[in-house]
This record gives structure tokens, sequence and C-alpha cells, in this order.
């Protein structure tokens, strides 16, 4: 390589090393971006099983193997269903673009698409273009532009749940947090959000950066994606699928709840609570892992739920996930080619 180089004109190995370099320093960022939700994780692990002593290892061991699992394959059975809804609801989106996939198909790609977010965070809304770009002969600018537009309404659901469980446990949510929190930190946190919701408003009001540029496309581009269902034919439809989601993932959440006996009896504002931090959870790591756990018996403890089961019922429900989403995701893309040999 080096005696390649020596033959090459300064400035045409001056543009190699370069983008030698570029892509170097992409391939690390990339390899970062798993590494360190992956790592997190792990420590998380570590650092709460390094202060269980011999007896809560022995009873959380004890939790588990305890559990109903039959009630757990429940529990998965609706979550899959909220994945057939899923597929259902995209169906709504690229018909208006003069698409209409099979309902195996859109499942096939929702599956992969969760498959591959639990190895590579943020990679399931790609997968789910490519799949239909492959299956159905669907653009994937077309298939990704709706995979966008879902994602606002979802984040819109998220965000009502959430004020749906602060309405609900405010008093225990607020003491909890001016027990832990000093009335001068908490005030110069409030103060910091407020000057950066100012800050963010003249920013984009008055800057001309491109970072600007992009927060606005990325603004508008929720508009769209909110104006596209609007004027959607099938709306209500949609927004039916849209709830039957939700409604299946907290369902399905409150049906693990009934797996041991230490949980069963959780009201349902402490359910709506702890599904919520759980979903935030598969943002900070790789579909949760360490995290999950971690959140839900951070949450149950403060409704005087035994951290301990916290811990146990925590993994229960996340590796119950995951391992159904990776033998689904799997056998998607197994049968995929096979469903479609025709084509």
């Amino acid at each position: 390589r080096k005696k390649r180089q020596k033959h090459l004109s300064p400035r045409l190995y001056f543009l190699t090393k370069t983008t030698y370099l570029f892509n170097l320093k992409n391939t690390f960022i990339k390899i970062l971006k798993i590494a360190i939700p992956l790592g997190l994780g792990a420590f998380l692990i570590w650092y709460i099983y390094n202060k269980f002593t011999p007896l809560q290892l022995k009873e959380l061991t004890g939790y588990i193997k305890n559990a109903n699992y039959w009630i757990i394959a429940a529990s998965v059975g609706l979550s899959l269903l909220s994945h057939v809804s899923r597929a259902h609801r995209w169906s709504f989106m690229l018909e208006p673009l003069g698409y209409k996939p099979k309902l195996a198909n859109n499942f096939m790609a929702v599956s992969v698409a969760y498959l591959m977010n639990v190895f590579i965070p943020k990679s399931g809304e790609v997968s789910r273009g490519i799949v239909l770009d492959k299956y159905e002969k669907i653009p994937f600018s077309a298939g990704f532009g709706t995979i966008i537009s879902e994602r606002v309404v979802d984040l819109i659901l998220l965000l009502v749940f959430i004020f749906v469980a602060l309405a609900l446990k405010f008093d225990i949510l607020y003491s909890y947090v001016l027990d832990k929190i000093p009335p001068s930190i908490l005030n110069t946190i409030v103060i910091a959000v407020v000057g950066l919701g100012i800050f963010l408003f003249l920013f984009l009001k008055f800057s001309r950066s491109k970072a600007n540029s992009k927060i606005k496309t990325f603004i508008l581009g929720l508009k769209d994606g909110v104006l596209s269902i609007v004027t959607m034919k099938k709306k209500g439809l949609f927004i039916t699928h849209t709830f039957l989601i939700w409604g299946l993932y907290l369902l399905s959440f409150y049906t693990a709840t009934q797996a041991l006996p230490e949980t069963s009896d959780i009201g349902f504002g402490t359910i709506i609570i702890a599904f919520v931090v759980g979903s935030f959870t598969f943002a900070f790591t790789n579909s949760g892992f360490g995290t999950y756990p971690a959140a839900i018996a951070g949450v149950l403890v403060l409704f005087n739920i035994d951290f301990t089961v916290g811990t146990a019922f925590g993994w229960i429900v996340w590796t119950s996930s995951i391992t159904s989403i990776i033998v689904i995701g799997v056998g998607s893309l197994l049968f995929l080619p096979v469903y479609n040999k025709n084509k």
C-alpha cells in the first residue's frame, strides 16, 4: 500500500488519505454508538448485582424460577398482536401513495425492524423501508417517510401516557423528587429548563446556521407527518389501530405483572408509570439491555415493592420480550424470501 501511495500525486494522495481517515472516523463512531449503550447496560447489571447480598440473590433466583410462564407467554402473545396491528396500520399510510403491500410482508418487515434495533440501535426504521423496497417494490424514500410519520404519532401517545401517569401519582412522585433533590437544586433545574427553552426559541427564530436548518427541517417533517394522517382516507381506522397498539402494549405489561404474586396487585397508576419509564429505557441502551430491569425495579420500589422483586420482574419481562423479538425477527428474515419466491 505504501509503495502505491508513493506513485500518487500529492493532491491525490491527500484526498485518498482524507477519505480513508473520514471512513475510519465514521466506523469508529458507529462502533461507539453500539459499544457505549452496551457498556452502560453491562455496568448497571454489575453495579446492581454487586450490591445484592447472597440471600437477595437467592430470592431473586427464586422469583424468576417460580414465575408463571404461561402468563408470560400470554403477555408475549399480546405484544405480538400489537405488531400485527402496527403492520395493518402501516398499510393505511402506504395506500394514499398508491401502494398496497401484503399484510404478511408488513408484519415481517416490522419484526425485522425490532430485531435490528436489538443489535444496532435506531436501525429498525431503515430496515423496515429496505424490506418493503425489496419485496414489495415500494421505494425506500416513500416507505421511510411513512415510518417517520408513524413515530410522530407514537411519540404523541407516549406523551399522553406520561401526563396520565403524572396526574395519577403526582403526589407520590412530587414527594419523592423533593425528598431526593434539594429545593435549591430543583429551582436551578427549573430555571435552566426555562432558559434552554428561551434559547432554543431565539436560536430557531434568528440563527442561520446549518444546525438551525436541520432542526427546522426535522420539525417540518414532523408537521408533514401529522398532516398526512389528517388527510388520510382511513384516518379513523388508523387512529383506532394506534390506540389498539398502545392498549395492547399496556395490557401486555399488566398481564406480565400477574406472573408473580408479589406484583399481581399493583395499582393501575403504578403500572402506567412503570410502563412509561420502561419504554424510555429502550432509547438508552440496546432495547433496554441492563437499564430496563433497573428502571422497573427503581419505579416499583417507590410504591413499596421490594427492589429484589422489581428486579426479577424487570428481567422476566425484558428477557421474554427480547427472546420473542429475536425468534420472530430471525424467522421473518428466513421466511421472507420463501413467502416472496414468485417475485
